[in-house]
């Protein structure tokens, strides 16, 4: 594919990194001359420097045969702009805007990006999607990572072992065979720092850090079976009255848990409009760093700390704060993947970095076949997919065990078209009309494509 990307900050560049590494033509836009010369010189791209909605600046960037523009620049109004130029002057088929301001979005307006209108193909908030990843994180709190798969049947869960795991030194085939009523699989895991995908043979240790795929209805127990507590937060203190914050906090007033939630925020005219707009949200004005005020909000008794400023230091340490204070669960918000590891010196409990969040909203609508989800998981190490089978895919009719995965791919789960969720098991058939979901790692991603895709013979 032909790939114009709007924008070398940190998500389009981590776009670029991504798609170059798979064959595709790339080319990075962006009025910084610096950032676009960084990008070229790390990934194997094409750079023009110039203003994203500029018709010219795009003709030099190849809109002309272009197939896909992705419009990630910082300004929501320049990336608006990009797809308009994109469709109304090149025909380029598809385009991708990163929209930002809650406003464009709000349902009223919601003819605006219609395609005689604004002709914007898919828009990707954010603010939205990481207001979605911390409700995930609420509700499994013991979890570091966790999505949502086959219409939320299944999720991947990411759990980080301790001592106190009781299976820990146990070949996963035998776990299999000793929890067979469970549906849950060990996909991957992370031992000192590097993502391996899970085989039968494998046994897991303490300090490992393990992806699982399961049975929505399974999860708390495989939770459970690998030596953590599966207990949703009930209450809840959220620092940070921006549009993640907010969000949050709008969806929590609308969960049927009725979770009790209080809210920080330091700048009075933020907590004054946090105030106006939340129902049962109780807002307190004030540093969320203060121990004085982290008392005041009774941190000591809540069982989630949610650090969402839009200052990542000032996030990772009212987050270590409130842990410290008795805090069950602490999360923050960090544009820096690189906090990982201070983050768990911290006591940290999981990590929320929006540009993972984005680039994977991205990708799934950049993937070949009849692909319906990606997730990126970790620094874009490895995605779990989530694919239909057509009718001249190459897999189609065969057996797992005859499927020609790659070995850096695992299948996690299979949908059949009558709604039932199975797991995977070398004699399991797949069929026209199933949906996969695999965990895949990066260098192999391609191969996985390509069994999801329309055979030659079709044509």
């Amino acid at each position: 594919m032909k790939i114009i990307i709007c924008g070398a900050g940190q998500v389009g560049s981590q776009i670029a990194r991504h798609l170059s590494s798979e064959n595709n033509d790339v080319t990075i836009v962006d009025q910084d001359p610096a950032l676009v010369r960084r990008v070229t010189d790390s990934y194997d791209v094409s750079g023009v420097t110039g203003f994203a909605s500029h018709p010219d600046v795009l003709e030099r960037a190849g809109a002309e045969d272009a197939d896909m523009l992705i419009a990630a620049t910082f300004a929501d109004e320049v990336n608006m702009v990009a797809c308009q130029v994109a469709h109304s002057v090149f025909s380029v088929p598809q385009k991708i805007a990163r929209v930002r301001a809650q406003s464009y979005l709000a349902p009223a307006w919601s003819d605006l990006f219609r395609r005689d209108h604004m002709p914007i193909d898919v828009i990707i908030s954010p603010e939205l999607e990481v207001a979605r990843v911390a409700l995930r994180r609420l509700r499994s709190p013991e979890a570091f990572d966790s999505e949502n798969f086959l219409d939320e049947k299944v999720s991947l869960v990411g759990l980080s072992l301790t001592d106190e795991c009781p299976v820990l030194n146990t070949p996963l085939r035998q776990l299999s065979e000793l929890f067979s009523t469970l549906r849950a699989i060990v996909v991957a895991y992370r031992r000192d720092g590097v993502l391996h995908t899970a085989s039968a043979d494998d046994q897991l240790l303490a300090g490992d850090s393990i992806y699982l795929v399961a049975l929505k209805e399974d999860v708390a127990r495989a939770v459970q079976l690998f030596g953590r507590k599966s207990e949703p937060a009930a209450r809840v203190v959220i620092v940070g009255a921006g549009n993640v914050g907010l969000s949050v906090a709008r969806m929590l007033e609308k969960d049927p848990a009725r979770p009790r939630v209080k809210m920080v925020e330091r700048d009075r005219r933020k907590a004054e409009a946090a105030a106006e707009t939340l129902n049962r949200t109780i807002v307190l004005l004030g540093d969320g760093m203060d121990p004085i005020l982290q008392e005041e909000a009774n941190i000591r008794d809540a069982d989630a700390i949610l650090s969402l400023t839009d200052d990542d230091k000032s996030n990772l340490l009212s987050a270590a704060r409130g842990k410290a204070a008795g805090c069950r669960v602490a999360i923050a918000l960090t544009n820096d993947p690189g906090y990982g590891e201070l983050g768990e010196r911290l006591g940290l409990d999981a990590l929320i970095v929006p540009r993972a969040t984005t680039v994977s909203s991205i990708l799934r609508h950049v993937r070949r076949g009849k692909v319906r989800a990606v997730y990126a998981v970790g620094d874009q190490e490895a995605e779990v997919i989530e694919a239909q089978v057509l009718a001249t895919s190459p897999i189609a009719g065969k057996r797992l065990r005859d499927a020609s995965f790659p070995e850096e791919a695992v299948v996690g789960a299979v949908l059949r078209q009558n709604g039932t969720v199975e797991m995977p098991s070398g004699d399991l058939v797949i069929h026209e009309g199933d949906r996969v979901v695999v965990f895949s790692e990066r260098r192999v991603v391609r191969q996985v494509e390509q069994l999801f895709r329309v055979s030659v013979e079709f044509f």
